[in-house]
């Protein structure tokens, strides 16, 4: 074989071999490849049962439903197609609230209700924090 040939040869087998590395990490990413469930994909889907997920979607109007202990909370997550039923134990966010975006981090049970670990509360794109609310429409003068 000629130099040039041998380069050649070992450009594609490189080129061949990063392929290969690619589909194996898709493959291997293909079921987390959704950043979450909503409800309705669970309920076309069904049940991603054994393991950790997210579960996005709407806080429903007066599903919050806050427990004796204080810590624990019930609520209902939507996406206008289906409903999955959420149980939370810890510190909500700030932003948490009815009728706000939410996506829960945790397991589902076998009777379709969902038992979060971690709660990310989301905002619209329009959304800036209290503090920041005011400032922007204070001037300064340069001198």
């Amino acid at each position: 074989m000629k130099p040039k040939q041998q380069r050649l040869m070992l450009v594609l087998l490189g080129l061949g071999a990063v392929a290969a590395a690619a589909l194996l990490a898709l493959s291997a990413l293909k079921d987390q490849a959704a950043f979450f469930y909503a409800p309705g994909d669970v309920k076309r889907t069904g049940l991603p049962l054994g393991r950790a997920v997210r579960l996005g979607g709407m806080v429903e109007d007066g599903s919050i439903k806050r427990q004796a202990d204080g810590v624990s909370i019930r609520f209902v997550v939507t996406d206008g197609v289906a409903t999955v039923p959420v149980a939370f134990s810890g510190i909500t966010p700030d932003l948490f609230r009815e009728g706000s975006g939410v996506v829960a981090e945790g397991r589902f049970s076998p009777d379709g209700s969902f038992t979060a670990t971690n709660l990310l509360a989301k905002h619209d794109e329009k959304y800036m924090p209290p503090q920041m609310a005011g400032k922007m429409h204070e001037t300064k003068t340069l001198r």
